[in-house]
C-alpha cells in the first residue's frame, strides 16, 4: 500500500477503501477546509494501519481532531471484538491513560469575576500545582492510598471529604471503571502516583476560568446550569505519571505478546494483545485502576478550585453554585454494546483523543442526563473558544457513540514554540482579557492558538454531520498551565 486511496463521501465524511490488508473501511470525519491539514498528516495512514488489527469490526474512525499519536491517531476510534480475536492496544489509549475534562459551573457572572480575575488566578497557581513532573508536597499518599484510589476511583476523594456524592452523579461511570485490578500496576507507576493525584500537569493540560458567551440551545443549557454569562472552570489532565508508566510497562510486555501470538503489524507502534488474553486481561485491569487515578486527580483538582473561589469571594462553593456539570474521558478502552452489521454486539471500544457520546435514554447514562444525552466537552486554545454538545444517535449509530475531543494541533511543539520566539505572551493573552499563569513560559510557548485548528471548525464539522450538538460556547478569563 503505497499512495493511499481517500474517497469523498459527502460534505462530512470521507472514505479510506479496503486495501493492503486493511480489514474494514477507514472513516474520516471533516470538511474541506479540516481534510487539508488532515491530508498533510501521518494521521490517515495511522487510521489505515489501525483497520489492519485482528478483530477490528466496523470502520477505523478519525475524528475532525484528527493527527498524528504513538501508534493511533489522536482523534481515532475503532471496535474490537473479543469473540473475533479481537484486541488491545496500549496505543490505542495513550499514554496518559484518562485524560479528560471536568466542567464546573457557578451562580458567578461574568461581571462578578473579571474585576477580581487575577486575584483568582494568583491563588488559583498557588493551590494546585503544574508543571512537569510537579508533585504536591504537602499531599503524598501512603502506599495502600494509591491502592484504593486505584480501585475507588472519585468515591474515594469524596469519602475523604474532596467533594460530596452528588458529584459522582455527574462523572462517567461515576468516576471507577469496573475491573480495574491494582495488582496489575508495578510498583515503579503506584510510586510516581503517591504525590501526583490532586495536579495539572504539563502540555496541553490546564485549569480555565471561563464564561458562557453565546447560548445554542437555551433549554439544554438551562438544564446544565450553562446560561449566558455563567462563570465556569474546566479542569483538563489524566493519570500523570502514573498512568505513563502503565503505558510503558505494557507497549515493552506486548512486544512479546505480538511474536507468541503471530499478529502481524503494519506499525510496532501498535503492539496489542488478543482480548482474552492473559496479557490483554492484565493491561486492562491495570488501564482501568490508571483512570481510576485520573477521575480521583480531577476530583481532588476540583475540590481545591472550590476552596479557592470560596476565599475570593468570601462565600462557601456551595452558596457560589459551584456544581459539577460533567466529567469526560479521552484516553480510554472500554466495553460497550453496539450493533455491528445488524446485530447488537459487546465490543471494545478505543477512545484515543475522542469522547463519549451517548445519546439520550443510553443506559449507561446516570439519571442526572439520561433524557438529554451525555455532555460533551471540546476545548480550543488559551486564547479563543471552547464548546459543550451533547451525544446524538448519529454518533452511536455511525462512530461507536463517539465524536472528537478538542481542536487538534496542526503545528508541532517545536515549531509552536519558534513561532513564539520574542514573543511577550503575557502581554498578548493579557491584551485579549486573560490573565495567563504558568510554570513556564516555554509550555504556553507550545500552547499558542495558531498550534491548534480552530475549534469552531471542528465543532461545526461535529454538529453538522450529526455525532455531537451544539449546547453553549465558553469564553476564556483566566489559564492556569503547566
Amino acid at each position: 500500500m503505497n499512495q493511499l486511496e481517500v474517497e469523498r463521501i459527502d460534505d462530512y465524511r470521507w472514505r479510506i477503501p479496503r486495501q493492503g490488508r486493511m480489514r474494514v473501511e477507514g472513516l474520516i470525519v471533516a470538511d474541506d477546509r479540516l481534510m487539508e491539514d488532515i491530508r498533510g498528516d501521518e494521521s490517515v495512514r495511522q487510521v489505515a494501519n489501525v483497520a489492519e488489527l485482528p478483530g477490528i469490526v466496523g470502520r477505523s474512525i478519525g475524528m475532525p481532531d484528527i493527527h498524528w499519536g504513538y501508534g493511533f491517531a489522536i482523534g481515532g476510534v475503532a471496535a474490537f471484538d473479543p469473540e473475533e480475536g479481537g484486541v488491545i492496544s496500549p496505543g490505542g489509549v495513550g499514554y496518559d491513560i484518562n485524560c479528560g475534562v471536568r466542567l464546573l459551573r457557578s451562580r458567578l457572572s461574568v461581571k462578578d469575576v473579571r474585576p477580581r480575575i487575577g486575584s483568582l488566578m494568583d491563588s488559583l497557581y498557588a493551590t494546585i500545582p503544574a508543571g512537569v513532573g510537579k508533585g504536591y508536597r504537602k499531599f503524598v499518599l501512603s502506599r495502600s492510598q494509591v491502592r484504593d484510589i486505584l480501585e475507588r476511583g472519585a468515591a474515594w476523594a469524596v469519602d475523604e471529604g474532596f467533594g460530596s456524592p452528588e458529584d459522582l452523579e455527574h462523572i462517567e461511570d461515576r468516576g471507577a471503571l469496573p475491573g480495574a485490578d491494582p495488582d496489575r500496576v508495578s510498583a515503579r507507576a503506584q510510586e510516581r502516583g503517591r504525590d501526583q493525584v490532586g495536579t495539572v500537569g504539563s502540555g496541553n493540560h490546564f485549569v480555565e476560568v471561563g464564561w458562557v458567551d453565546e447560548v445554542y440551545d437555551s433549554v439544554a443549557a438551562s438544564r446544565l446550569g450553562l446560561e449566558e454569562g455563567t462563570v465556569t472552570v474546566f479542569i483538563h489532565s489524566g493519570s500523570r505519571g502514573l498512568g505513563y508508566q502503565v503505558c510503558d510497562d505494557f507497549l515493552e510486555l506486548m512486544l512479546k505478546a505480538v511474536k507468541r501470538y503471530g499478529i502481524e503489524l503494519p506499525d510496532r507502534q501498535l503492539v496489542c494483545a488478543p482480548l482474552k488474553s492473559p496479557e490483554g486481561e492484565a493491561y486492562l485491569g491495570a488501564m482501568r485502576a490508571a483512570a481510576n487515578y485520573a477521575f480521583t486527580n480531577r476530583q481532588l483538582m476540583a475540590h481545591r478550585v472550590r476552596e479557592v473561589f470560596s476565599e475570593i469571594f468570601d462565600e462557601e462553593s456551595s452558596g457560589l453554585g459551584m456544581g459539577l456539570v460533567y466529567d469526560v474521558a479521552h484516553n480510554i478502552a472500554k466495553f460497550e454494546r453496539h450493533e455491528v452489521d445488524g446485530e447488537e454486539r459487546v465490543v471494545c471500544v478505543h477512545r484515543k483523543g475522542a469522547t463519549r457520546a451517548f445519546p439520550p435514554g443510553h443506559p449507561d447514562l446516570g439519571p442526572a442526563y439520561r433524557d438529554l444525552g451525555q455532555p460533551v466537552f471540546i476545548p480550543g486554545d488559551m486564547g479563543r473558544y471552547s464548546y459543550v454538545l451533547l451525544g446524538t444517535d448519529g454518533a452511536y449509530r455511525e462512530t461507536f457513540g463517539s465524536t472528537c475531543h478538542g481542536a487538534g494541533r496542526k503545528m508541532s511543539r517545536r515549531k509552536a514554540k519558534r513561532s513564539s520566539r520574542g514573543r511577550d505572551l503575557r502581554t498578548e493573552f493579557g491584551g485579549k482579557g486573560i490573565e495567563i499563569r504558568a510554570s513556564s513560559f516555554a509550555t504556553v510557548a507550545e500552547e499558542v492558538p495558531e498550534a491548534y485548528k480552530d475549534v469552531a471548525d471542528v465543532v461545526g464539522v461535529v454538529d453538522a454531520a450529526g455525532i455531537g450538538r451544539k449546547v453553549v460556547r465558553l469564553r476564556p478569563l483566566g489559564v492556569l498551565k503547566g
